[in-house]
């Protein structure tokens, strides 16, 4: 059973790094689906922290989430499994077009161009979709929809300090850490409240 799950993680990671185009962001609703909707192997709310971890770490973020999912299921070998679904079909195409085509062959061939144009407005629904559903799932409503605009338009101004974007992650982490004590001392003063009465 073990080796079937990781066979598995395997294929399903291979399809989603083979049919991807745009990186990371243009992969999560293609993740979300098969690891969510299909398998089941994790819950929403679970492939949104496992997703907010992913981003929060150095590299590609397609590998750490299919890493993260991979120790998930079956530690080592899952991740293993799925890591190198992820990786394989980038390799093997980069390989293949540098056999195959040169850079002047793909600048110069008209239909390519065409392709990749014609790919383009995919990319950005793809990138667009996972933004919509993650920011409903982590319940962002009128009153905290400011938090991620100023966010984002601090980093796109390019000021030197406040356009980097590992501050706000820092920033983030610190936040929730003491949002979550805050709530943590709520809940114990209700229930102390209850036990007096």
């Amino acid at each position: 059973m073990m080796n079937n799950i990781c066979f598995q993680l395997f294929i399903t990671f291979f399809k989603i790094g083979a049919f991807t185009f745009g990186g990371g962001w243009a992969m999560i609703s293609i993740i979300e689906k098969e690891i969510v909707d299909k398998h089941h192997w994790l819950a929403k709310d679970e492939f949104l922290d496992q997703l907010a971890v992913a981003q929060s770490l150095p590299g590609i973020l397609a590998v750490n989430i299919s890493v993260a999912v991979g120790d998930r299921l079956k530690g080592m070998k899952g991740s293993v499994s799925a890591a190198l679904g992820t990786i394989l079909p980038s390799f093997l195409i980069i390989l293949t077009i540098a056999i195959f085509l040169t850079p002047d062959l793909i600048k110069n061939n008209e239909i390519l161009s065409k392709i990749f144009k014609g790919i383009r407005p995919g990319v950005v629904a793809l990138i667009i979709a996972p933004v919509i559903t993650s920011a409903k799932a982590a319940k962002i409503g009128w009153k905290t929809v400011a938090i991620p605009i100023v966010v984002a338009l601090l980093i796109w101004s390019k000021l030197p300090v406040v356009s980097n974007p590992i501050l706000y992650i820092v920033l983030g982490g610190i936040g929730g850490y003491f949002w979550y004590r805050r709530q943590l001392e709520r809940t114990r003063e209700l229930k102390g409240k209850e036990v007096e009465k």
